[in-house]
């Protein structure tokens, strides 16, 4: 049975409440179907290696959210209360869920407005799949039987009615316990191109040419050494030989298939004397 907690998003109490939970805003992430998150990234934060950053378009978000919540309720007539439930490991922030408890809100305010994929996707009355996940583990933490997203560009709104999914429910659960499991582990999930941050400054520039460029002097240099060595041991006739610096050893190693290696050091430089 799902609970009510006292807790006000954003606020200190919140973020302790929710390093200790599945939240309903991370499934995504954990899914690997965050336009923003991997998996590997929420390990981190699940993990403590990494600190919560809350981004200008959260900050945002969070600031019209007021405003859009009240213009919903203008345009629908429902009256709608923020709220942070739990369901056992699970919890959902809600930006509102209905006096009845049916009916859950979901509030967006893309950076772009109306020309942002979520309302886009909106006017066709569609739902992101990133977006839907969310909602969906709402639904199942809140036993709602319909959520309502709202994509607010600043001023209007559009509303997208979304039923609960219980096959979408069961595949977030197995997605936890599978992403829990590697948490308790210590064992990070696979990096995905999500993980990988693209440099085109300066500085990065100049130190990846002079690696690379480095690298090929290196990579001659042990192609001359290679060619020297092979041909210090095409010389070398006996078991042991050394001069002017230089020692090359053959042996065989192995009984079943015997196998000649052949040896070549750096020794004290010894000059013949007349």
């Amino acid at each position: 049975m799902s609970a009510v907690l006292r807790l006000v998003q954003g606020t200190e109490d919140w973020h302790k409440h929710r390093a200790l939970y599945r939240n309903a805003s991370e499934t995504a992430a954990v899914m690997g179907l965050s336009p923003w998150v991997s998996p590997y990234q929420m390990w981190e934060l699940k993990t403590g290696r990494r600190a919560i950053e809350v981004s200008y378009p959260m900050q945002r978000g969070m600031a019209l959210e007021p405003k859009a919540r009240t213009c919903y309720e203008e345009v629908t007539g429902y009256i709608m209360e923020p709220a942070v439930m739990i369901d056992g490991d699970y919890s959902a922030s809600l930006d509102g869920i209905s006096l009845s408890g049916k009916l859950v809100l979901e509030i967006k305010c893309p950076m772009k407005g109306q020309n942002s994929e979520a309302w886009l996707a909106a006017v066709d009355g569609l739902v992101e799949k990133h977006y839907s996940l969310q909602i969906q583990h709402q639904l199942m933490v809140t036993g709602a039987t319909m959520a309502h997203l709202y994509v607010f560009d600043g001023e209007v709104g559009i509303t997208v009615e979304v039923k609960p999914d219980t096959m979408v429910m069961d595949q977030i659960k197995t997605a936890w316990d599978d992403f829990m499991n590697l948490v308790v582990s210590d064992k990070p999930p696979p990096l995905t191109p999500l993980d990988t941050v693209i440099r085109e400054d300066e500085a990065w520039k100049s130190a990846a040419e002079k690696f690379i460029a480095s690298r090929q002097v290196a990579e001659a240099a042990a192609a001359r050494a290679e060619e020297a060595k092979t041909n210090l041991a095409s010389l070398a006739h006996h078991n042991s030989e050394r001069g002017y610096g230089v020692s090359v050893c053959k042996f065989w190693r192995g009984r079943t298939n015997p196998k000649q290696e052949v040896r070549v050091t750096i020794t004290k430089q010894e000059v013949p004397t007349c």
